[in-house]
């Protein structure tokens, strides 16, 4: 039977370190074998890394804080979206008009 390894902790500094190792040496399999590290732990920090800029562990937010966020997501975005309406209004306006314009100086 192979022992388990206990579930170890690593710094972020260390995460980022090896991810930066790993894109230098262009093989994850090399780099987990030198730091004794799964290299499925390194795919993990890579991905993080690739997803967020960083290997840092992102810190959670409460929920409520999330909520917040979304609804001022939401919110830019319906008054985007308003406005983007009312743009499209006007220019539908002008077409009409410059069509009146045309048929009126050069009737078929």
């Amino acid at each position: 039977m192979i022992p388990m390894k206990k579930n170890r902790q690593y710094t972020d500094e260390l995460k980022e370190k090896i991810v930066q190792e790993c894109q230098e040496v262009g093989n994850v399999g090399v780099v987990a074998r030198r730091h004794d590290i799964s290299a499925n732990t390194i795919h993990t920090w890579i991905k993080k890394y690739r997803e967020r800029g960083t290997a840092k562990s992102m810190k959670k937010q409460s929920v409520s804080n999330v909520d917040q966020q979304t609804a001022q997501q939401l919110q830019k975005v319906s008054t985007e979206n308003d406005r983007l309406k009312r743009l499209v209004a006007e220019k539908e306006l002008e077409l009409t008009v410059l069509r009146e314009l045309r048929d009126r100086t050069n009737p078929k």
